[in-house]
């Protein structure tokens, strides 16, 4: 007979990892829609070396439904993960989120606050295995 179950001490701590430049492979990359119903590309990085729980991480690039520098600001990210994943887009190309399945790279991890609690973000992107030793972070 087993005992029952109990809470690991992961599951009762919020401890997100630290902020900086970690390792991810793309698990996941499709179109999806917002809330408002607005087209979006979401994608999901599992990140090397973190515990389940916290090893995976959502980013979205909205295609529509915002201010025009918005839209500006999400598209330029978005062609900047398909560079650290190691494509070239060029104008005319169709967006095509499944292509990024697989893709090994490095991003840039931050914390920030979203509905009373903390949660990692992705701010940077990188080919993986580009950064210079000793350089700057991002």
């Amino acid at each position: 007979m087993s005992s029952n179950p109990r809470f690991e001490s992961s599951d009762v701590t919020d401890d997100l990892p630290a902020p900086g430049s970690y390792q991810s492979t793309i698990t996941s990359a499709r179109f999806a829609h917002s809330q408002s119903g607005n087209r979006m590309v979401l994608v999901v990085h599992t990140l090397d070396g973190v515990g389940p729980g916290h090893d995976r991480i959502a980013e979205y690039c909205v295609l529509e439904g915002v201010s025009p520098r918005g839209l500006a600001m999400a598209r330029r990210r978005l062609v900047g993960l398909y560079r650290a994943a190691g494509f070239e887009p060029r104008e005319g190309d169709a967006i095509a989120p499944s292509v990024l399945v697989g893709a090994k790279l490095e991003v840039q991890v931050d914390h920030e606050p979203w509905q009373g609690q903390m949660r990692l973000r992705i701010v940077g992107h990188r080919r993986h295995g580009s950064a210079v030793p000793d350089a700057a972070p991002f």
